[in-house]
């Protein structure tokens, strides 16, 4: 997720990565003035504009989303660490980072109780039990939205667009049913979907922001996208060559999960080459659920999967050691 800040740690974090005495502390590694905090915050900076777009789209409610999300992963990462009698870390920022991701990545009819309990489950389960920021094997965010799908698939599987219900793109895409809105609704945001994923210029505008700040590269966010684009035009909903990858890319999550959630430090490879391989296996089992699986969207599963292969991709994909002995 890091450029120049992570290069000149590559080499020294894994040159000796088979060395048992050598102690490595948990991502991200960064030899560079930005702290965990400022980082966090320039994230939160970059989700400004999608999460106006959802306020402006979707109403009120998605302010008391986003505030219910942040709020209860605040308290409970308090709440787990006082418990435990660990090190507080919340002025470090990440628990409202993770909130307010899972927030974005609900629909608006979303109960705030289960809301709630989806911050719990990011921050406690997937995050703090395994040792807390940078120890966490997948996306907290992501891995609560799965769990709230699995648990109560009727309360954030029910999408609206003023206050009407109806269908996202792409399950319009999926059951070759009703006119697809113009794609440059999906640019602009009058589409149905989650709060934060309706308008694909507001979260490259965030984007944008994290790139010029040095918070993200290129390699994932574009890699994944790329993959989507050119496999969802080649396979096709409706045979080879059949379809439509413009209109897949920027509709859905994708652009939120490629360019928030694929490029998290912690569940991402280290090397350059190791996220290529990420971000295209990523692309490909989201054209692949997309195309063929039962569900529509396919980003925040294909996502996790990748975050379990992290450790084996930087494993067998790690830069040449120099200065070791033959």
């Amino acid at each position: 997720m890091v450029d120049t800040k992570q290069e000149s740690m590559e080499s020294l974090i894994l040159s000796d990565i088979n060395d048992e005495n050598l102690l490595v502390d948990s991502s991200p590694h960064i030899k560079d003035k930005l702290s965990t905090q400022s980082i966090m915050r320039d994230v939160l900076i970059a989700l400004i504009p999608t999460s106006l777009v959802g306020v402006l789209v979707f109403g009120l409610r998605a302010i008391f989303i986003i505030a219910t999300c942040a709020i209860s992963a605040v308290i409970s990462e308090y709440a787990f660490q006082k418990i435990t009698k660990k090190e507080i870390t919340t002025k470090d920022l990440s628990a409202i980072v993770t909130g307010v991701l899972l927030a974005l990545n609900l629909p608006i009819n979303t109960p705030l109780w289960v809301a709630c309990i989806g911050s719990i489950v990011a921050i406690v389960l997937v995050k703090q039990i395994f040792g807390g920021i940078g120890c966490n094997f997948m996306n907290p965010a992501l891995a609560a939205r799965a769990f709230l799908l699995a648990a109560w698939p009727e309360s954030i599987s029910v999408f609206t667009l003023d206050g009407v219900t109806t269908a996202t793109p792409l399950a319009l895409l999926k059951n070759g049913q009703g006119n697809l809105p113009p794609l440059s609704n999906a640019f602009l945001g009058n589409i149905a979907g989650c709060i934060g994923e309706v308008s694909s210029l507001a979260i490259l505008i965030g984007a944008l922001y994290l790139l010029y700040r040095k918070v993200i590269t290129w390699h994932i966010p574009l890699v994944y996208i790329g993959t989507v684009l050119i496999l969802t035009t080649v396979i096709g909903r409706n045979g080879f060559l059949s379809g439509n990858g413009i209109y897949e890319i920027f509709t859905g999550g994708l652009f939120l999960g490629a360019f928030f959630m694929a490029t998290d430090y912690v569940t991402s490879p280290l090397t350059k080459k190791g996220q290529i391989i990420f971000a295209f296996g990523c692309g490909l089992i989201t054209t692949l659920i997309r195309i063929f699986g039962g569900y529509p969207e396919g980003v925040s599963y294909s996502i996790l999967l990748m975050n379990l292969l992290v450790p084996v991709i930087d494993y067998y994909i790690k830069p040449k050691a120099f200065g070791n002995e033959k």
